[in-house]
């Protein structure tokens, strides 16, 4: 079935300013966005730009993890399905899945590696990671 969130906000809201800086232009995005499962995901939030995977058998959405500051490898049984809109808390994990558009790779939370450009460019032609 996936993710369930609830919908009201209480509290503050992030913003590290840099979701214009990593999002240099806005694409496509899955309608509706996506509740993320953010099971075992260690940080406070969820930035933009951030790879979001898919779990095929359980229908659920999950941002890619992250090891000593890089992303690990694409698990079995899931596909990537493009990169968080803008960012929130990880309490509050409503999200806007972005796969058509422009990424600055070189501001984006993580490194991205050309494998994972790769595998992304693949599954969305659409989706450019560039940089000044």
């Amino acid at each position: 079935m996936g993710a369930i969130a609830e919908m009201t906000q209480q509290g503050d809201v992030f913003s590290d300013g840099m979701d214009a800086v990593v999002i240099r232009q806005r694409g496509s995005c899955l309608i509706g966005g996506k509740t993320l499962d953010m099971t075992g995901f260690p940080y406070k939030h969820v930035k933009a730009g951030h790879i979001i995977i898919h779990e095929t058998a359980s229908d659920t959405y999950k941002p890619l993890g992250v090891k000593d500051g890089a992303y690990v490898a694409l698990p079995a049984g899931h596909t990537y399905e493009g990169v968080v809109l803008a960012s929130k808390p990880a309490d509050m994990a409503i999200v806007s899945v972005m796969y058509s558009g422009e990424v600055n790779d070189e501001a984006s939370p993580y490194p991205v590696t050309d494998a994972i450009k790769t595998a992304l460019k693949t599954a969305f032609p659409d989706l450019y990671f560039k940089h000044d």
